[in-house]
This record gives structure tokens, C-alpha cells and sequence, in this order.
């Protein structure tokens, strides 16, 4: 982050730190050195220090995925006491109902937690499937027996997350929305998300890691958009905004977004997320940083760059 450092500090009411959710990441591709390649203690020492950054920034709210090793670091690694809420996904439906249900109460045990914040379906097409009511009908039951205090889904644009929080009574949904693919801000759907009572939470706010790749990073199928990145970036350079601070910058500027999930991989990388943070770009034309057809952007082609998410 040139010119930009970070000192923690008592958040005041309207500090974007309050908005922001961290992803904590210990795949091998994006922590080599935090966490899979290090010995078993020198692991959960590293999630101790950055859960202790988050916390000593303000960080109220931790996102969690039931793959990996995650939950059970996180686990071993709360401060103490711990000002932490969670919310958990779930395993896919293909798995049954059974074990979406006990996996999500595993979720809990494996964080040595009695609660947590909010339940996730993984996958918003469940919900539109044959089995999609008797799957919201088993993170209702959790939340009705106190497990979670609220119950949502992950959702594309594709998905209809709007109607399908209507039709369900969601209380959160979590939906993609970045700087290089701004559809669901411009095609209203935040909003519309937001009119049903449900609070937004933003996903893929980094475009999974596509705004820092260099051209000779880009898997071979999104080669084609290097120049087009190459040039979102040198109008940044322009505007003296580093790619971080345009990222956040964006997500936390949107109206109606109550959270916005940042993955991070290392409390370096977090102090630098908190920077950015806080250093917010001037007066930038936000779409015309917006990539043409983002929806190309798979999931799998965004998973191979091995840069922040």
C-alpha cells in the first residue's frame, strides 16, 4: 500500500471497519506462509494474530466455509473474551438433508461455539429445486431452536435473489458485486434485495484476486481481458488510488450493503485490507472501471488466480 499504513484504533460509529466481514482463507494457493505449509502451531499462532488484528481494528463479524481447516483454526485461535459473530454455509444440498443439518450444528462445535450469527445456504438453486423447501425449512428449525439468529443464502444475479428473499423471508443474502463486475449495483438488484427487509451482504469483492493479476497471471481463458484490466488499473495509477482502496472503496460506498466479505489470508494482508480501508479514493467514475461481460468470469477461472480474493 504506498502512502497508506494503518494503526488500530477505537472505530467511531460510522468507520467502514464496522461494515467489513473477513473471509479467512488457509488454502495452500493463497496462505502458504500463514498457515498450510507451517507447522501445526505455528498455524493456529498465525490465526490468533490475525483474528487479534481484526479484533483490535473493530472487525465484528467473521465468514466461515465448512471445506478445509478453517473452522477448526479459527476454533483453537478466538481472543479472548472474543467480540466475534459468525455466519456459516452450508454443505450442498447433493450431500442430503441430514448432513446439510448436522454439518452446519458441526460447524458450530468445530468453533467451539454455542451459536452463531447466521446460517447460509451455499447454493440459491437448492432453494429452487424440488428439495429447496424442506432445506429452508431445516435452517429455520436451527434458527427456531436458537442455533443461529439468522438464516439466509448465497446467490448470483442469475439466481433472482430478490424474489427468492421475498418468497422465503430471507434475513440475509449474500450476493457477488465488485468493482470489474458491477451488475448487481447497476442492474438494481442490491436494492431490490434490500426493499424485502433483508440485509446485503457482498461477496467477490476483490473479483477473486482478477483486479491485482498481472497479464502473465490470467488463466489462458481470461487472457483476452488483460488489456482491459491493464487499463482499469492505469486509470487508477492516474488517480493516484491504489486497487485495494478502489475494491473497498466501491463496496463500502454502495447504499443498502450492510456487509462487505473481504478474504484474507495474513494479518499482513488484513493491516493492508484496514489501510485501504480507511483510505478511501477520490471522486473516481466507478463504471467506467467496470469490465464489458463480466459475467465470463467463472467461478474456476477466478479460483486459479492465486492473488488476494
Amino acid at each position: 500500500m504506498s502512502g497508506v499504513s494503518y494503526s488500530p484504533a477505537t472505530p467511531s460509529a460510522s468507520s467502514p471497519i464496522h461494515r467489513l466481514a473477513l473471509a479467512v482463507v488457509t488454502e495452500p494457493e493463497r496462505a502458504p506462509g500463514a498457515f498450510m505449509s507451517a507447522p501445526s502451531g505455528a498455524r493456529e499462532e498465525a490465526m490468533r494474530f490475525l483474528l487479534q488484528t481484526g479484533a483490535d481494528a473493530g472487525v465484528k463479524l467473521i465468514a466461515t466455509r465448512p471445506e478445509g481447516d478453517g473452522e477448526r483454526l479459527l476454533g483453537q485461535a478466538w481472543p479472548f473474551p472474543s467480540p466475534f459473530q459468525v455466519t456459516v454455509r452450508t454443505v450442498a444440498l447433493s450431500e442430503g438433508l441430514d448432513r446439510v443439518e448436522a454439518r452446519a450444528r458441526r460447524s458450530l462445535e468445530r468453533m467451539g461455539l454455542p451459536r452463531g450469527d447466521v446460517l447460509l445456504i451455499s447454493n440459491a438453486a437448492d432453494l429452487a429445486g424440488a428439495e429447496g423447501r424442506a432445506l429452508w425449512d431445516r435452517a429455520r428449525s436451527l434458527k427456531d431452536r436458537g442455533l443461529f439468529r439468522r438464516i439466509g443464502f448465497c446467490a448470483t444475479i442469475e439466481d433472482g435473489p430478490a424474489l427468492l428473499a421475498r418468497r422465503l423471508e430471507a434475513d440475509v443474502v449474500q450476493v457477488p458485486c465488485s468493482l470489474l463486475d458491477q451488475r448487481a449495483a447497476q442492474d438494481g438488484v442490491l436494492e431490490a434485495i434490500a426493499d424485502t427487509g433483508a440485509s446485503v451482504h457482498l461477496s467477490s469483492v476483490f473479483a477473486g484476486g482478477l483486479l491485482f493479476a498481472g497479464g502473465d497471471d490470467l488463466p489462458a481463458e481470461l487472457a483476452s481481458y488483460a488489456q482491459a484490466l491493464s487499463r482499469t488499473r492505469r486509470r487508477l495509477a492516474e488517480q493516484r488510488c491504489d486497487p485495494m482502496q478502489a475494491a473497498l472503496g466501491y463496496a463500502l460506498a454502495l447504499p443498502g450493503v450492510d456487509k462487505v466479505v473481504a478474504s484474507v489470508a495474513s494479518a499482513a494482508e488484513l493491516r493492508a485490507i484496514l489501510a485501504a480501508a480507511h483510505a478511501p479514493c477520490p471522486n473516481l467514475d466507478w463504471a467506467a472501471l467496470a469490465l464489458e461481460a463480466p459475467a465470463a468470469f467463472t467461478a474456476d477461472a477466478r479460483a486459479r488466480i492465486s492473488s488476494a480474493a
